[in-house]
């Protein structure tokens, strides 16, 4: 197929570099994320051992340069792309050169050179495709929340039982951030002894001017705790290594989004595990003075020490982010993981390639969605109203 006249698009749309910058660090501190802020990866990293050739489908939230350049730097070659919105193409096709365009979905889905397709479409038609691709003979990799709902994760699961192909979840505030790599690597080495629990506060930018509209309706995402909520369930399974694990107690609301009742601002969920117990709290409170999207914290507590992460702000404290905190029967430590190694990408190429589970557990990915979706299911509903006067001198 004849690819797309790049200069013709981007001219028609007025499309400036401002406008990319844009697009790649609304998904996150570009750094930690894995995203390099001024062009692609232009190589593979030293660790990959394997080559092949992935494409792209569904544009509609930025995370999709983060999953790219994970795959490019893992050594995957992006043959294809495809998306319905121009302007998100354009902005794409600016980062990552003269790829091809698919017309059609399928046209990608018929590639029988295409290894992996990669997605970050509107959340509630990524399984669907997740499914196709999966019948099509190819791996797949989502950005988070892959699945919105129970049914849907019960044909997921049909469907890699039948195909045996992968159903990956880029839970990237884990897998793309270098401090949650280098925490995940002190838990492994027992640094803090047996992980008990942990402690995630996951606050966002809300940014209204710049969302699209399915962004305010929760058919479209799955709620709040489904959405965000899912990278923070992920993280708890992780760390503390469980492999069964419960709700305890969940809510949502919208707080302080009236112009939008069909939002959740506001949500948080408690679980237990077969190898500890999870608080997590999610929220798009994060304000406009913060020099970032979110300071996103994690605590991990063990029998003999304790871990913070501060991952994308030290406020009014070192500059940057990726900032480890340990504190073990030894002392204090403050760790910069700026330049720790972000494995993802070369080991989920390998993974594909050998059918392992170095880079995501395949059960682990499906529990954690399989948690976000019951605690939302179940979650007590939060009634904005007025606040009663505060009380005392």
């Amino acid at each position: 197929m004849d690819k797309i006249n790049r200069r013709l698009m981007l001219g028609g749309l007025g499309m400036v570099a401002a406008g990319l910058a844009g697009a790649v660090s609304a998904q996150s501190n570009g750094r930690s994320n894995g995203v390099t802020p001024n062009a692609a990866p232009t190589a593979p990293d030293p660790s990959a051992r394997h080559r092949l050739r992935f494409a792209v489908i569904g544009l509609d939230h930025p995370h999709i340069y983060s999953m790219t350049d994970a795959l490019i730097r893992g050594g995957g070659t992006l043959a294809a792309v495809h998306a319905s919105d121009p302007r998100q193409l354009a902005r794409y096709l600016a980062r990552y050169g003269d790829v091809k365009v698919a017309r059609t979905q399928a046209e990608i889905l018929d590639d029988k050179s295409v290894q992996v397709v990669a997605s970050a479409s509107i959340p509630r038609l990524r399984a669907p495709l997740g499914i196709r691709v999966m019948r099509a003979g190819k791996d797949f990799l989502s950005d988070k929340p892959g699945i919105t709902s129970l049914d849907q994760l019960a044909e997921v699961r049909r469907t890699i039982a039948e195909t045996r192909r992968k159903f990956a979840i880029m839970y990237s505030e884990r897998l793309e951030v270098r401090a949650a790599v280098k925490a995940g690597e002190l838990v492994r080495a027992g640094a803090i002894g047996r992980v008990l629990q942990t402690i995630n506060i996951a606050p966002h930018r809300m940014s209204a001017p710049n969302r699209p509209e399915w962004f305010w309706d929760v058919k479209n995402y799955g709620g709040i705790l489904t959405d965000i909520g899912s990278h923070q369930a992920d993280q708890f399974l992780f760390y503390t290594g469980s492999t069964e694990a419960q709700v305890v107690a969940s809510q949502v609301g919208n707080l302080d989004t009236p112009g939008h009742p069909k939002f959740q601002d506001f949500g948080d969920m408690t679980l237990s595990g077969n190898g500890g117990t999870g608080y997590v709290r999610v929220d798009w409170f994060t304000p406009d003075g913060l020099p970032t999207w979110g300071d996103g914290r994690l605590f991990i507590l063990g029998t003999e020490g304790y871990i913070e992460l501060r991952k994308y702000v030290d406020i009014e404290g070192r500059p940057g982010s990726d900032h480890l905190l340990l504190a073990d029967r030894k002392g204090t430590t403050y760790i910069d993981c700026s330049d720790v190694p972000l494995p993802f990408g070369p080991q989920f190429i390998s993974d594909v390639m050998v059918r392992t589970e170095v880079a995501q557990n395949q059960a682990q990915a499906l529990l954690a969605a399989e948690l976000v979706l019951t605690a939302q299911a179940e979650a007590r509903k939060l009634v904005s109203g007025p606040r009663p006067a505060l009380q005392g001198g």
